[in-house]
């Protein structure tokens, strides 16, 4: 049974598949063949990019996982007694069907009290970074991990989960084309990574007019772009302060002080947002939206702060006002341990909406205790925030199927 008896249904914007481990494979063509491989190390299956192997995910066969909720306690209390992270994980359980498969995961839903759910990949966040110089292998991989989606989640099951396929701008017409494919497919959202988008010539934002003819197709499409928290290459930066040559972003490996101190958790949100509305993508296709996901929410108040003020001194830059137009096109997902009473005093309860990270050890081992954090707030404000606002901006309805 449901931990809390609510009057009202719930859309979680933040659910998680784990994928099996020809996920990225089982559709590649023949000539990117070997571009994605497992290998054993020592006895543990690694996933290797080009050759490389990668320690991003340290378990890639996701046979068995960190408890959902695990960290819970750490992010809302924070770690007095310095424990590792993986001390704090606690000892791993073996991954049940409801990760793998849809019909298991409506039924575990059903036990949760979720009506609805967003329910992202896990392994995509390690593609675009790894294979940042090859375009053309990144289209492929993606491709691969969307065809597989599609055909063990699809993009509508049941109008219950959505699953959300992977969208690179590294090859334009290829871009374009896989948009039309899930468009066909019945997709109603997209997973973007918030970076630099680097392509063959240079790293540059995803909202530069060189790519308004994929815009304009989302536009008319109308569906969500969605801004998961990935990879986004940042992590070089701090092995630059650190003095580390190269290296990879390893969640589960401890930090230095410096790391610890930096704004590298909210750097890509907050930099790909304001390189959207800096870059004037929401003005030439006002009709846009945009949901940062997985990011938190501790960004949105300064960055308004800071888009007023930089309209104030040099509003011949820009054609709106910037801080209007993420009113305008912009969606927010706080964090459990976020301020979310505040957020939604700052930029009201349509423009805030849950999700749980379920069944990642940093999110909620029960989403429903999300409106818990939501007292305070009007009834009509909670309804909002645990599901209507995401079924209004995904366009499927308010109550559940």
């Amino acid at each position: 049974m449901p931990s809390r008896d609510l009057d009202f249904p719930v859309f979680d914007a933040d659910n998680h598949m784990y994928e099996t481990t020809d996920a990225l494979t089982q559709h590649l063509p023949r000539e990117f063949q070997g571009v994605i491989d497992y290998v054993e190390v020592h006895g543990r299956t690694k996933i290797a990019v080009k050759g490389k192997i990668s320690n991003f995910i340290p378990n890639p066969t996701f046979n068995v996982v960190g408890p959902p909720g695990a960290w819970e306690k750490y992010y809302r209390e924070g770690n007095p007694e310095g424990k590792s992270t993986r001390e704090m994980m606690g000892d791993p359980i073996r991954t049940p069907p409801a990760y793998f498969g849809p019909e298991a995961r409506v039924k575990l839903m059903d036990e949760q009290g979720l009506d609805r759910a967003l329910m992202w990949p896990t392994l995509a966040s390690l593609i675009e970074e790894r294979l940042r110089d090859d375009p053309s292998a990144t289209q492929a991989v993606v491709t691969s991990l969307n065809r597989w989606m599609h055909e063990h989640w699809t993009f509508n099951y049941e109008d219950r989960i959505f699953p959300t396929p992977v969208i690179s701008l590294t090859v334009l017409d290829q871009a374009i084309a896989e948009l039309e494919w899930i468009i066909e497919h019945g997709a109603r959202i997209f997973l973007m990574r918030p970076a630099p988008v680097p392509t063959v010539i240079a790293s540059r934002s995803m909202a530069l007019p060189e790519f308004d003819p994929f815009w304009a197709r989302v536009a008319e499409a109308d569906i969500v772009v969605g801004l998961h928290s990935s990879d986004s290459g940042y992590t070089r930066y701090v092995n630059e302060w650190d003095g580390i040559p190269g290296g990879e972003l390893e969640p589960f490996v401890q930090q230095t002080g410096f790391s610890a101190l930096t704004t590298i958790q909210h750097r890509p949100v907050e930099d790909t947002v304001t390189a959207i509305i800096g870059h004037g993508l929401p003005t030439r296709f006002p009709s846009l939206k945009f949901l940062p996901v997985e990011n938190g929410s501790s960004w949105v108040l300064p960055l308004l702060e800071h888009m007023r003020r930089a309209y104030n001194m040099t509003p011949q830059y820009f054609d709106e006002e910037p801080a209007d137009v993420f009113m305008r096109n912009f969606w927010v997902h706080p964090f459990h341990e976020d301020d979310s009473v505040t957020l939604v005093k700052a930029i009201g309860a349509d423009r805030v909406i849950f999700g749980s990270d379920y069944p990642h050890p940093e999110g909620l081992a029960d989403p429903l205790s999300y409106v818990d954090d939501l007292a305070g707030l009007s009834h009509d404000d909670t309804v909002k925030i645990m599901g209507g606002n995401l079924a209004n901006l995904m366009g499927v309805g308010v109550g559940a199927a």
